[in-house]
């Protein structure tokens, strides 16, 4: 019978869980879209370079969210419970609430174990993913982002003016500068031109101009009636490296085991952009974020379902429901911002000792106040 009704609880968790964190991820990675259609608007990308770094987005902020799902999962239920005397049942049939908290801790260890493996694997991959969109991604709509009298420098070496431009793609009075190397440029002035797009190559057809080449040394001019100028052979201006979040935990650690206990160690340099002292503090705080903020999800649950303790026809019922509300929520906050104070190995220590604190300070006053019950 025992087994029955803690293994309804288990369900009951899992499905209002799982229904609040994936409609909350839902809403906010809509929200989020509308930052990312800059790719479109100002760097240029396809609508597949678009939707999938809007996609792959989700995994980081499905993690974000989880620890206060969890915690509105257990607030939610046992407050369903109590409001439908379902919990009576519980402590009809012998379960001591001591033991209904033991169970709700020890299923807190999966939810901590998921989010460890979101934070240390599946989310750094989706990331380098996302990234990897921008890598490979051509400038598809490079004719949106040139405007009337404006200069445009939307990719890497090239910068295009023009002055007039018409409904069906005309251009008036171009100007283009190509930086070619760091002592070599090109400036290329036209009448006129059209974009043109032939398969997967863009370029601007260009008439009656000049090429302008300039060196160190020499300056050369020629004249044109007619040029092609490929467009597909430059790259977008947007961020390609990878970020901190977006390498693999492996190269984290392995770096930080270099600055802090080997400075002769060969880091690989495939592993990471650089692995050098100026990194040290973002890189102890991004392990942080990953390896022991999860330690707080077993406090969440705790903390939350000390609610059992009192029973809807106490007085003070109401009080200690947003007592115990803004107590989590404090609880999340926490764990949210004490990333931003981990700047050395001593206080990433201290701060993770917290939620292990945390878990016994729980225990502590749930033994006290139930003392009376389960001896």
């Amino acid at each position: 019978m025992k087994k029955i009704i803690f293994k309804k609880l288990i369900k009951d968790v899992t499905k209002f869980f799982l229904l609040t964190s994936i409609s909350l991820s839902l809403i906010i990675l809509v929200v989020q879209a509308v930052s990312f259609l800059d790719y479109i608007s100002e760097d240029g990308h396809g609508f597949a370079t678009y939707f999938g770094i809007t996609i792959l987005n989700l995994p980081k902020i499905y993690t974000r969210v989880m620890p206060f799902c969890i915690f509105i999962t257990i607030f939610y239920i046992i407050n369903k419970y109590e409001v439908k005397n379902e919990l009576v049942i519980f402590w009809s049939i012998g379960i001591k609430k001591i033991k209904f908290i033991n169970v709700l801790v020890a299923f807190s260890v999966f939810f901590f174990l998921f989010q460890l493996l979101l934070n240390n694997i599946i989310v750094p991959k989706s990331l380098d993913q996302a990234r990897d969109f921008i890598r490979n991604s051509k400038i598809d709509f490079f004719p949106s982002l040139i405007k009337e009298k404006k200069f445009i420098d939307a990719v890497e070496s090239l910068t295009i003016f023009v002055d007039t431009k018409t409904r069906d793609g005309s251009l008036k009075n171009i100007y283009l500068k190509d930086n070619l190397s760091d002592d070599r440029s090109q400036i290329i002035y036209a009448k006129e031109g059209q974009i043109i797009f032939d398969g997967n190559k863009n370029y601007l057809m260009l008439f009656n101009g000049n090429f302008i080449d300039i060196d160190k040394e020499n300056i050369t001019n020629f004249s044109f009636k007619k040029t092609e100028f490929d467009l597909s052979k430059y790259k977008t201006k947007t961020t390609v490296y990878p970020k901190i979040q977006e390498v693999n935990t492996y190269s984290i650690f392995l770096c930080l085991y270099k600055l802090q206990f080997n400075k002769n160690f060969n880091y690989p340099e495939e592993y990471f952009i650089r692995c050098n002292d100026d990194q040290y503090s973002d890189l102890i705080e991004e392990a942080f974020k990953r390896s022991i903020k999860p330690l707080f999800i077993p406090a969440i649950v705790l903390f939350s379902a000390l609610l059992i303790i009192f029973n809807k026809d106490n007085f003070r019922y109401n009080k200690i429901q947003y007592f115990l509300f803004f107590l989590v929520f404090l609880i999340i906050v926490f764990s949210e911002i004490s990333s931003r104070y981990i700047n050395n190995l001593t206080s990433s220590v201290i701060i993770s000792i917290i939620p292990i604190l945390l878990l016994m300070m729980g225990y502590i006053f749930l033994t006290v106040t139930l003392k009376d019950t389960y001896d």
